[in-house]
């Protein structure tokens, strides 16, 4: 596999939400401040995310670097490279992740609630997938 860019540094491999990756990803907590959690995720090609909610509070992405998708449910996939920014509202089932070509690296950063948590749902099918563009 060619060298990953990441801006603020790959981290570890994200090893505690391996079941909710298809794919390897990686993840480098940045910040755990004032209940705001920011942290610098990267994905391999073809690795993404399980559909998921973020129930209280939402979540912003920043993109860093490579090509990838986020998506929410009932609605087309959108293309994300550097410099886009998706603002999640909580409560919307969604996924994103890199392309199948390439790497994909963004800031996630947890906008705080009272008793914000995740919700983890079905991975995004392979038959799904395949046919983004």
């Amino acid at each position: 596999m060619a060298e990953i860019k990441s801006l603020f540094g790959i981290g570890e491999k994200n090893d505690a939400f391996a079941a909710y990756f298809i794919g390897q990803s990686y993840l480098n907590m940045l910040a755990r401040n004032h209940g705001v959690g920011v942290a610098n995720v990267t994905f391999e090609p073809g690795c993404r995310n399980n559909w998921h909610i973020h129930h209280g509070g939402g979540q912003i992405l920043l993109v860093t670097d490579g090509r990838g998708y986020y998506q929410e449910w009932g609605k087309p996939a959108q293309v994300l490279k550097p410099g886009d920014v998706v603002n999640i509202p909580a409560e919307v089932k969604h996924w994103h992740g890199a392309a199948k070509e390439s790497s994909f690296v963004h800031l996630a950063i947890e906008i705080p609630a009272e008793n914000a948590s995740n919700e983890w749902l079905e991975a995004v099918s392979d038959e799904a997938y395949a046919l983004l563009k």
